[in-house]
Order: C-alpha cells, then structure tokens, then sequence
C-alpha cells in the first residue's frame, strides 16, 4: 500500500505565496519522479512541475520563473513553492508519484487526494 498526502494549500492574495508538500509512505522501495498536477473547474487536470531522479525538473510553461518544485529523497517528500501567485492559479492541486513497491514487479503511478489552492484578486 502506498499513500501520498498533501498539505500546504489554501487561500493568498495574487501575488502571494504558498508552499505545497507531498510525502509519499508505505512499501516504497524506489520514487522515480514525483511532480505536481493542477486541474481547474471545468478543465483538464494539466502538469505544473516533476522532478526526477538526479534532480531534473520540468515545469508548464506558466509556472516558469514563479514555481520551484524539489525534493526531500531521504523523506519520500516533494515540495512546490509557488511564488507570484495568479487568479488563474487557483485549482485543486495533485501529487503524482511514479514509484516502484517493495513487492511490484512494474512501476506504479499514483496520486494524491488533492488540495485547494485558491488565489483572489
């Protein structure tokens, strides 16, 4: 069993910051990536920013320059920091983790149960 929670969401002014966590716990016995997924009412669920092994990131490119994601490997954890916030930011914002179990014979892909971030204007 495998179990990603996030934390960290809520409410900011535009311009403000927030910053997201994600710990993934369970039989894990190795995270390829890990990336933060965002998805708007009455849009698709859209990539923000991954991290994968070796520290390389990826981010959309409306988040280039305001968002920084990393990662804690000795903790199973992934951050966001979200800096310069927009009122288009707001959304229910998703941990993917792509991981192997102690048991699993493929890689799994798996995800958290959401936070709200919500920017006013």
């Amino acid at each position: 069993q495998v179990q990603l929670v996030e934390s960290g969401g809520g409410l900011v002014q535009a311009g403000g910051s927030l910053r997201l966590s994600c710990a993934a716990s369970g039989t894990i016995r190795r995270i390829d990536a890990m990336g933060w997924y965002r998805q708007a009412p009455g849009k698709q669920r859209e990539l923000v920013a991954t991290i994968a092994l070796g520290a390389r990131t990826n981010y959309a490119d409306s988040v280039k320059g305001r968002f920084t994601i990393s990662r804690d490997d000795a903790k199973n954890t992934v951050y966001l920091q979200m800096n310069s916030l927009k009122p288009e930011d707001t959304a229910v914002y998703y941990c993917n983790a792509k991981l192997w179990t102690v048991v699993g014979r493929t890689r799994g892909d798996y995800w958290g149960q959401g936070t709200q971030v919500t920017v006013s204007s």
